[in-house]
This record gives structure tokens, C-alpha cells and sequence, in this order.
């Protein structure tokens, strides 16, 4: 068992394919799997283990040992089985799409979670299929599908699993592995590390972004410089609970405590963010910020840049990414850019949809990638554009989860990241952005307590959007109750007195 953790463009995924092909060299006949939930890795999966194969052992690899699977997989031979389609043909469970699983279980991460549950149910040793499975993007996996890779191991049990935390889109947080997979008859984890730097590796050096665009990416994430709204004590969107795991992913103390309740100022070494950016290129080319008047503003000078990267700056077509952060509204919202581009010779594609599901960039012909940001994970290009970037500071429920879709797309770039959108929203993160170039792109706050960190996690959760208007609807009524005792229209005697005592220790408790 092992446990991979790093930053985004630290290598995991580089990591996971060197491991694949590195044991399937020494070990022909053993069964791996690589999973993932990004489906346009498939494909820089296979590149990346042929090749390591062939550095060292000569030869390309036996496909039909090592196998690249999606997660959740469907019907249809090799190309669409995924992890949890193989188990249900295994032990005959019932096969849940997604959209079933929807209707039974909720949408997002609920459907995948409720199918594997129900799968576990049905356990055989027939699911014992792989002596290593290896997955990535843990952290955008619930539990149930990690413990169901758990039960599709032979007896050794060799499973490795990678993730970043800050890339979670799904809100929920890996637990730990005494936690994760269970207990014994006897009660005793299943899975332990015991303080095993060979079995919990933490990657700390960021191969892929500059200082500057990491940081940038982390501040804003965090909200480490966004305004404390009206009445709260914090800015900060969302924190770690342990504060040394910033020590842990390369950041160094340049000044106060790194404890909760204190102060600190944390920056970025040289040992873990390499400066060769920096020494060639100006700071201020590699991030900008810019606002507009409006979304229609905001795309004409989109498709001006995107016609000066290819015609004047010697940049390819893929190396250019330009990601809605939105996945829902991603083909409408990017729909009049990519009309614009066209009408002056400019070839683009949405990914997945104009595409095949496992392909990203396009190989047959030049042509500018568009995305959503689920589709953006696990890809990289020197150029990033993050457009309508507004949608990921609209203040409330969810925060939390649209500012790690607004890391997770600035961290894709590997050279130069240009963050874009319109109207006060935006306004708010050049702000944010402006205050960590003023700290010469150093994090300095302080770190929220125990009580903080509770509020944080409860103002800024996930919410469904039944849950969000329904949210709304209360805050109205209790809007139009306040409104209506300061109007004399409603009594505080007209509200029974065990109601007025339960909402007075209510408000105390706040308090």
C-alpha cells in the first residue's frame, strides 16, 4: 500500500506511469491497472508506460497485463470498461450508469458513490482480479470506489493511490487510511502507514508552474488576501487542518508561527519552485489579471490574444488551453469565442465533445483546446487562459469548491496563466491578486483556530442546488420576519414563548 501526495504539477501522474511500467518489466505475468476519473488521461497514460517500457526493457508492454482503465467504465469492450464495470461483471452485481445511479443515489459524486456501496455488497473472490492497481486523482474519489479497488487486489494488497487536496472539486477530503478501508474481526486497521516514508510520500518540488503562478493559484484557493466580508473575522475561504502540511508541500517559514491562532508569512524556496521562469521572464507576463466591461468584451480581446500567441509569440495551437471553469454552462459560455476565432481562420475544439471522451488536445489537425475544468485536470499547455473567472468569487455556499476550480485551472499552466472575466466578482480577485504581488508573492495571514476553521467548513460547503434555493428561501424568510417586527406589523408577543427561548440560545450559541 502506498500513499502519494503532491502539488499540482509535482509529477504524480509521471510517478504512477514509471511505477506501471516499471513492474510490469519485472513482473510480466502480474495484472495492473491504472484508473483515473479524468477520461483524457487514458490516452498520456498509454504513451507515457509504452515508452517507459521501452527505456527499460526494450520492448512495448504486453497490453493485456497492464490495462488503463476510467473508474466507472460502461458497456462495449476494452476501450469503455472502467474499474467498476469489471467488479459488477465479476461478482455479478448490478451495473449502474450514471444516470440511474443518479436517480437512486443524487447527482455528482453521490451517483459513483451510491453504485460502489451497493456493489460492495455484493463481494466474491472473483473480484480478485489485479496484484497492483494504481489510481490517480484520488481526491476526486469518495471512499467507497477507493475501498472497491481495495477488494479487486489479490492477497498482497498493492494499491497506490495519488491525489492533491486543494484539486478536490467534490468538496469531501480523503480520509485517513486507518479510516479509509476499514477494520478487521479483530478491529484492527486494515490499512496503516506507521509513519512509513516509503508507503506516505509527499512530493514537495513543482516541476510544472512557476513560483509565481503557484502561489497565485494558492492564495487564491485559500482567499488568503480576500477581504474579511462584513462581520467576519477572516477573509480565508477554506484552510488546511494541519498546519505543517504547507511545510510539507515546499513552503518555508519566513516569519511568525506556523501553529493555529498565530500569525505567519510563508514563501516558496528556491529547492521547490526552480526560478528558470523567473531569470528569463518577467513576473508580470507570466500572471495578469484582467477585468471588463462585460462578457462580450471579455471575448474580443480573448480572440485578439489567441491570434497574437499564434501569429506574433511562435506558439502552437496546443499549446494553448483556454478553460470555463463552469463544466455545466463550459459549451455555452465558450460557443460565441470559438464562432469569433473561426470567422478568422482559427480552429478550435471543445474537449470530449467535439472530440473523442478519452482525447484532449487534438492530433489530426491544429486546433486551440477549449474545456471545462473537469476535462482540464491532468493536462497542461504553456499558455492558460481562465475565462469568465468572476463565477469562482460569487460569495456563499460552494466557495470553497469554486476557488479550488479556479486552482486547479490556473495550475495547468506551465509557462504563462492569464486570468480573465468581468464585473465586482472580478474586481475582488485582482484585488486578492494584487495584495500577494505587493507581498512579492508571499502568504501572509493567520491561520485560523479550531472555531474558525468549523465556520469555514460550514459557510463555505457544498451545496446542491435544491439545497442552495432552499438556503435562499429561509434567508427570505427570515428577512420578511425581521422586517415585519421592525414594522410593528409582527409582535414579539404574536411569536409563542417557547420559539422566542429556543431562538435566543440558538443566537447565544453563535455568539
Amino acid at each position: 500500500m502506498q500513499r502519494i501526495r503532491g502539488l499540482a504539477g509535482s509529477g504524480k501522474t509521471i510517478v504512477l506511469a514509471l511505477k506501471a511500467a516499471y513492474l510490469h518489466t519485472q513482473y510480466p505475468e502480474w495484472r495492473i491497472a491504472v484508473t483515473f476519473q479524468t477520461r483524457s488521461l487514458k490516452g498520456q497514460f498509454r504513451r507515457l508506460i509504452n515508452n517507459f517500457c521501452i527505456e527499460q526493457g526494450g520492448e512495448e508492454p504486453d497490453w493485456t497485463k497492464p490495462r488503463i482503465l476510467n473508474a466507472w467504465g460502461a458497456p462495449g469492450g476494452d476501450e469503455r470498461d472502467g474499474i467498476y464495470h469489471e467488479y459488477c461483471r465479476a461478482t455479478g452485481a448490478e451495473f449502474l450508469d450514471f444516470r440511474s445511479a443518479s436517480n437512486k443515489f443524487g447527482k455528482g459524486s453521490a451517483a459513483f458513490d451510491g453504485a460502489c456501496k451497493v456493489a460492495l455488497e455484493n463481494f466474491s473472490e472473483d473480484a480478485c482480479r489485479y496484484d497492483v492497481i494504481l489510481v490517480d486523482e484520488a481526491q476526486d474519489f469518495t471512499p467507497s470506489f477507493l475501498r472497491l479497488c481495495y477488494s479487486m487486489l489479490t492477497r498482497s494488497k498493492r494499491l497506490i493511490y495519488a491525489y492533491d487536496e486543494l484539486q478536490n472539486l467534490s468538496g469531501a477530503s480523503l480520509p485517513p487510511p486507518e479510516e479509509l478501508f476499514g477494520e478487521n474481526d479483530q478491529g484492527q486497521p486494515l490499512v496503516t502507514f506507521d509513519d512509513d516514508r516509503r508507503q506516505d510520500v509527499i512530493l514537495q518540488k513543482c516541476y510544472r508552474n512557476s513560483r509565481p503562478v503557484l502561489v497565485t493559484a494558492h492564495s487564491l484557493g485559500f482567499g488568503i488576501y480576500r477581504r474579511a466580508p462584513e462581520g467576519e473575522q477572516t477573509g480565508l475561504v477554506q484552510m488546511f487542518d494541519y498546519p505543517a502540511l504547507w511545510e510539507e508541500i515546499g513552503y518555508k517559514v519566513r516569519g511568525g508561527q506556523l501553529a493555529k491562532g498565530q500569525h505567519v508569512v510563508l514563501e516558496r524556496t528556491e529547492e521547490t519552485s526552480p526560478s528558470f521562469l523567473e531569470r528569463d521572464l518577467e513576473v508580470n507576463d507570466l500572471v495578469q489579471f484582467e477585468k471588463f466591461m462585460d462578457e462580450a468584451q471579455q471575448n474580443e480581446w480573448l480572440v485578439e490574444q489567441v491570434q497574437k500567441n499564434l501569429d506574433e509569440d511562435e506558439l502552437r495551437h496546443d499549446d494553448i488551453i483556454i478553460i470555463h471553469p463552469d463544466p455545466l454552462s463550459a459549451r455555452l459560455r465558450t460557443g460565441p469565442i470559438r464562432k469569433m476565432l473561426f470567422d478568422v481562420g482559427i480552429q478550435t475544439h471543445l474537449a470530449g465533445v467535439d472530440t473523442n471522451t478519452d482525447v484532449f488536445f487534438r492530433t489530426d489537425t491544429p486546433s486551440v483546446t477549449f474545456t471545462g475544468i473537469y476535462r482540464a485536470k491532468g493536462n497542461e499547455a504553456g499558455m492558460v487562459y481562465v475565462i469568465n473567472a468572476q463565477d469562482c468569487n460569487r460569495p456563499g455556499a460552494n466557495l470553497a469548491s469554486l476557488r479550488n476550480r479556479l486552482f486547479t485551472a490556473i495550475t495547468r499552466s506551465k509557462g504563462w496563466a492569464r486570468v480573465i472575466g468581468w464585473g465586482p466578482y472580478m474586481q475582488g480577485l485582482i484585488d486578492e491578486y494584487s495584495e500577494l504581488a505587493k507581498h512579492e508573492y508571499a502568504l501572509d495571514f493567520t491561520y485560523p483556530d479550531d472555531a474558525v476553521l468549523h465556520k469555514l467548513r460550514i459557510v463555505h460547503r457544498d451545496l446542491s442546488p435544491r439545497e442552495q434555493e432552499r438556503l435562499k428561501r429561509h434567508k427570505r424568510d427570515i428577512q420578511d420576519v425581521m422586517l415585519a417586527l421592525e414594522s410593528g406589523e409582527l409582535r414579539l408577543e404574536d411569536i409563542n414563548k417557547s420559539t422566542r427561548d429556543r431562538l435566543k440560545e440558538i443566537l447565544a450559541k453563535d455568539a
